[in-house]
Parts: C-alpha cells; structure tokens; sequence
C-alpha cells in the first residue's frame, strides 16, 4: 500500500511546487524579472556610443532628453532614428531645473534653480518638452525623470499636475519592489557611478531573487558627465543580460510601467 501511494505523493508535491513556485519566477513578461536600462541628460556619447551597443544586442533603452541640450537640438535626426529603432525618448524636462539650496548643489544657476520656479512653470515647461519629444518620435506615450531626484517646489508636488500626461515617472531611490507595490509615480532606480559590471550583475541578481525589477540609471558611459562608468564595463553589463535573456526581460522604462500599471488593475 506505502509503495502504490508514493508516486502520488511525489506527483502531489511536483503538483504544488509548479503551482506555487511559477508565478513567483515569471512574473515579468513571462521571465524572472525585468531590467531597465536608463540614461539621463541627452549626452552626444549616447547617441555615439551606447546605442550602437544597445543596437548590436537588440537591447531597448530609454533615454531622458533634457529639450534645451544642444545634444538634443542639434542631432534632432539621430534621435529621431533611435526612437524608431525602440528606444525610449522620455522627458528630463526643458531646462533641467534642480533645488539650487541643497548641499553640493552650487553648479545649478539661479534660471534653473527649482525653488525659484512656480509649479505652474514646472508644469508648462515639461508639457512643452512633451511636445517636442513628440515632434521628434511622434508618441503620446512616455516616462519621466525628475532632475536630481527634486520632486517638490515648496512643498508641492509638481507631478500632481502631471500624472495623466506619463505613463509613469522614475526616481531615483533604490529597491526591490513587487510590481503590485510600485508607486508610479516615483519608480526606483539604481545610480550608477563607477560601478563596475560585477557590481551591476550582483544587483540584477537581487532584483531576480527578489522576483523584482531594476532600473539602472546611468549618466556618462565613458564620459561626458561626471557620474560616469566605463564603457567597457557597461558592455559587460550587456553581454551579461544577453546570456540571461531568457530569464530576464530587458526593456524601456515605458514598457515596464505600462506592464506594472496594468498589474495593479
């Protein structure tokens, strides 16, 4: 009788084990979690450099256009082509306004300082860097960024006003979140400066345990800014989420916040 039942209690426990255990590692489009590879203040080394990698591994990234840069307004064609190749183009804002009283903040002028801005002028100024990032990829859905991580003008939150005009809005806090409790209004992120791909994969690694989501938020790759890391390890970061593209989902911050959004539903 013991040796008729115990190919049915092994069949019972496989039975619960997929039952119970599949939702919790395929949570993210059918993988085990999502990563999302994000580069702030339109910098020429993107376009130069970084695509070109994210290109030759089929890899989609977004990209955080600050609409003044003369990175944007002068190579308005070549931002045009990496939107329809599918990346992301999100907003970073017009003029990248930061609160200039905080520490180490002596870089921000008095036309961008943030606590010399109305909310209003907040609101008016990422609407019309929506309406430029439309002209140039000719989409009604996208992200945003807020520039130093300041979400408030004098205690407001500017992005009250914005919500229905943004899939979703990153900042710049890090955690492992499931997806049902991501507030998207303010999405983690991972800063990234001078770390090495060791350091990065490690972090992926706990995103997966996690049954999470990373988004990496990069500045220079290579140069042009100074928050940067290698480029050569940043191709390793890359080769590494090729191997594992079965198990992890690598795509736009857009993508994954519409996946989220309708998560939650």
């Amino acid at each position: 009788m013991r040796l008729k039942q115990f190919p049915i209690v092994i069949l019972l426990s496989l039975f619960h084990f997929l039952s119970y255990s599949q939702p919790h590692t395929k949570l993210w489009n059918g993988k085990k979690c999502a990563v999302v590879l994000t580069y702030d203040d339109a910098l020429n080394i993107h376009l130069d450099k970084v695509i070109p990698a994210l290109n030759a591994f089929n890899f989609k990234g977004t990209f955080y256009l600050i609409g003044s840069s003369p990175a944007v307004t002068n190579r308005i064609p070549e931002w045009r082509k990496a939107a329809a190749q599918g990346h992301e183009l999100g907003n970073h804002t017009l003029n990248h306004p930061c609160d200039g009283t905080l520490p180490g903040r002596d870089w921000v002028g008095n036309e961008n300082d943030l606590t010399r801005y109305t909310v209003a002028r907040a609101v008016n100024e990422i609407r019309i860097n929506n309406a430029f990032l439309k002209a140039i990829d000719g989409k009604n859905e996208r992200t945003f960024a807020y520039p130093c991580g300041d979400f408030t003008i004098h205690d407001t939150l500017y992005y009250n006003q914005l919500k229905n005009d943004f899939v979703g809005a990153r900042g710049v806090a890090s955690g492992f979140l499931p997806a049902k409790n991501v507030d998207l209004t303010n999405i983690s992120a991972f800063i990234e400066d001078g770390t090495t791909a060791a350091q990065m994969i490690a972090q992926v690694e706990e995103a997966e345990k996690a049954n999470s989501f990373i988004v990496f938020l990069f500045h220079g790759v290579g140069g042009e800014h100074p928050m940067n890391i290698s480029l050569e390890e940043h191709q390793k970061l890359l080769e590494y989420l090729k191997k594992r593209e079965k198990d992890i989902w690598v795509t736009t911050m857009v993508e994954v916040a519409k996946y989220i959004r309708q998560s939650q539903q």
